[in-house]
């Protein structure tokens, strides 16, 4: 999965600082010169990308038919109460369904879920 950044430090401080998700690494794209290609790590042996396009002058991000809804990130129950907290202290929107998912949106306005389940389990059900 790879997501769109209009500002690479923001975003850094964002899913490093407030989510504690470490960054793992930081290139330049191939694809495109001047652009970063950064790595998050979220857990369980899986990253987050994302792409900075400076000078293309892309839009903001919107949910389309056919495109990403959201990311739904598996935590524990404590670093989900953490995270839950820290989200709080920073004034950033988010809403509680369950008791157990946390949703709000990243800078750019792509739509996370925090789910305090084991990778694999929803709601207590298995679905992996």
């Amino acid at each position: 999965m790879a997501l769109i950044s209009s500002d690479v430090e923001r975003t850094i401080k964002f899913y490093q600082e407030l989510l504690e998700f470490p960054l793992t690494e930081i290139i330049e794209n191939r694809d495109y010169k001047g652009s970063s290609h950064f790595f998050f790590d979220i857990g369980n042996g899986n990253l987050l990308a994302f792409f900075d396009f400076p000078g293309l002058d892309l839009g903001p991000y919107q949910e389309v038919l056919g495109g990403l809804h959201h990311i739904a990130i598996s935590v524990d129950p404590a670093t989900w109460e953490r995270l839950r907290g820290k989200l709080e202290m920073a004034g950033v929107p988010h809403q509680i369904e369950s008791g157990a998912s946390i949703y709000f949106k990243d800078p750019d306005g792509a739509r996370l879920e925090l789910l305090a389940d084991q990778l694999g389990e929803m709601y207590g059900a298995r679905v992996l």
